[in-house]
């Protein structure tokens, strides 16, 4: 116990003070946690054999990191990236492998070693890279999502090689873990590899969303948290057990679960375990260092290093001119996906078994993967230092989100054309508002005519509680953005039940998707414009302005009963056209409509009256 304590003090430890210096320093957290590694490692000895183990433990953080990707992804955006994620990822690592097998070759090492090192180092690291695009917002950059497009492909590729480097040497491998599926046919293999996914699948999509609104019921904080785990902790096995990638797996899932509304929540409940389990792993890489061999070999070690990054990098840069990427994300594409990663280390282990590679050679290589990584983040700093030094020195800071102060009686979210007329006429009759936004131009713009707006990120979970929504009255969103407005509804609902919520809605569809998130009150953007308009052309068309003014509030009223009675027939998985019965109701009630409205033009009285029941025997209204 004791021994345990002390460890995790160590490692907690010359964390926290390596990452404080290399924060300071502008070269990023990653960086400040192999520098720890190294510290305590092959410099002051502090940690030994045990390093191994703990390292198997902390991969777990790239599990959980690619899993909370997944659930950023939808799979219409994985549809949109499919080009970068067969064409530039097949391209890396096929032209990456096939270039460092020719040079191994040339060196006189067989094809068989030339393969293998190709299969090492062709890969790059999902969890440095992805971690320093989230931490410099990057991410979103055509360079960050062409990276992301290639480094999802590297995982892909990564199970057959895995079956690719036992073939390759005098002894098959014998797995260390337990894998169900060892000794069994290939078709066999494949077939329940498939399976797997497609289980993963079902259960994300059916099972996982009805649980997790289950629990939402209890409102029991701590079983959200244990329920997350649990789903990827189970996902990791499963993906084990068959012999798949545990990330690929935790991927896919997420990718699953994108659309949830409990997404948010999700990712929020594991961000700070991912990031203490990805902590402790790049800990591990620096204390895994054999410095003995580093310093007996440092010519050959470093020639060996900067030459497989500089090939990678020219391939990864004449692909980015192929793809036609801009020049500036062109060298952050190059660069961050120069170096070699750490699904490096687990085939390094099985070319081991597999007796691919002479013990000497797999030392070495081990060396070049490991100092790889820790020149990645260095990679970063060339590009933002070097490269982005006058696009920096243009752009305006990224700004973090505003502390607020004080919360008025309405939290008001989004303050463009919508919301500044919802918040200029609350403040006209003297009602206190909370107005968030993002866009920082605007806010400094407002704030010269004495409007304040608060900056920051309503799609946060984080940002939602900090914002007053518990003492509000009410919460108005009038985003532009139809997912967030619906993900912020699912969110607001599960935790702030009491919260009376009137949204924008961008359409028919979105007005139904907000009815089933949960808000009381939705105003069609452009339902009261629209009927204007309309208005105006029927007096133009001859009608008396007094008809033309019945007539368009009666359409404006049967409108609404039109989705009051739609919006329960509604279904999210189904496309609106698709729902037969929802179509013809709707058909049902236009030709209804019709006929009311022709007897209101030939003056005849109509007997119909706007039920208001329609939507408030759910506390809901419709605009």
């Amino acid at each position: 116990m004791t021994d345990l304590l002390l460890y995790t003090f160590i490692y907690l430890s010359f964390a926290v003070l390596a990452v404080m210096i290399s924060q300071r320093a502008g070269l990023g957290s990653v960086l400040g946690y192999l520098l720890a590694g190294i510290a305590i490692g092959p410099v002051l000895g502090f940690v030994g054999k045990e390093t191994e183990s703990i390292q198997h433990v902390a991969e777990f953080g790239v599990v959980m990191m690619l899993f909370i990707v997944g659930l950023e992804l939808a799979p219409k955006m994985l549809w949109q990236m499919r080009h970068k994620l067969i064409g530039l990822g097949g391209l890396q690592v096929s032209l990456s492998l096939f270039g460092i097998t020719v040079v191994a070759m040339l060196f006189g090492l067989p094809w068989q070693i030339g393969v293998a090192l190709g299969c090492i180092l062709s890969l790059s690291s999902t969890a440095i890279v992805l971690q320093t695009f989230a931490e410099k917002k990057l991410m979103n950059t055509q360079g960050g999502q062409s990276g992301f497009a290639v480094l999802l492909f590297q995982d892909v590729a990564a199970i057959p090689m895995l079956t690719l480097l036992p073939l390759l040497g005098v002894a098959s491998v014998q797995s260390e873990q337990t894998d169900l599926l060892s000794g069994m046919d290939g078709w066999v293999i494949a077939l329940v590899g498939v399976g797997a996914v497609a289980l993963i699948v079902m259960l994300m999509r059916y099972a996982v969303p009805f649980s997790l609104q289950m629990i939402s019921r209890y409102r029991i904080h701590e079983m959200f948290l244990v329920f997350t785990l649990t789903v990827v902790v189970g996902i990791a096995t499963l993906m084990s057990l068959v012999g798949l990638s545990p990330a690929l797996g935790a991927f896919i899932a997420g990718v699953a679960l994108a659309n949830s509304p409990y997404r948010h929540e999700m990712e929020s409940q594991l961000d700070p375990f991912k990031s203490l389990f990805l902590g402790l792993f790049f800990i591990t890489v620096g204390a895994s260092m054999n410095f003995a061999l580093l310093k007996s070999n440092l010519g050959e070690i470093i020639a060996i290093t900067l030459g497989v990054m500089a090939l990678k990098g020219a391939v990864l840069y004449g692909l980015g001119r192929l793809f036609k990427l801009n020049p500036l994300s062109n060298k952050l594409f190059a660069l961050s996906l120069a170096g070699a990663g750490e699904f490096g280390f687990v085939l390094i282990s099985i070319a081991n078994h597999s007796r691919v590679l002479p013990k000497e050679l797999s030392d070495k290589i081990l060396l070049v993967v490991a100092l790889s990584m820790i020149l990645t983040p260095l990679c970063f700093v060339i590009y933002e230092k070097i490269f982005a030094k006058k696009a920096l020195k243009d752009e305006k800071p990224v700004r973090a989100n505003d502390d607020i102060a004080h919360t008025g009686e309405v939290v008001i979210l989004g303050h463009g054309r919508f919301g500044q007329q919802v918040n200029s006429l609350l403040m006209a009759c003297g009602f206190n508002t909370t107005v968030i936004d993002n866009h920082v131009e605007m806010i400094e713009g407002l704030a010269k005519f004495g409007i304040q707006t608060y900056y920051g990120d309503a799609t946060r979970p984080e940002m939602l509680k900090s914002i007053g929504l518990k003492n509000a009255k009410m919460l108005v969103i009038c985003l532009a953005n139809e997912q967030a407005s619906t993900d912020i509804i699912h969110f607001v609902r599960r935790h702030y039940p009491h919260l009376t919520i009137l949204a924008r809605a961008y359409d028919a569809r979105h007005t139904f998707d907000l009815h089933h998130a949960g808000a009381n009150y939705i105003i069609r953007e452009t339902a009261d414009s629209a009927i204007r308009s309309g208005r105006i052309v029927l007096e133009q068309l001859g009608l008396p302005r007094d008809k033309a003014r019945e007539l368009s509030k009666f359409y404006e009223a049967r409108e609404r009963h039109h989705l009051g009675r739609a919006s329960y027939l509604y279904d999210p998985a189904v496309s609106v056209y698709d729902n037969d019965e929802m179509m013809n109701l709707i058909k049902d009630l236009r030709e209804e409509t019709h006929e009311m409205m022709s007897a209101i033009r030939r003056g005849e009285s109509v007997d119909w009256q706007e039920d208001p029941e329609c939507w408030t025997r759910t506390k809901k209204g419709i605009s």
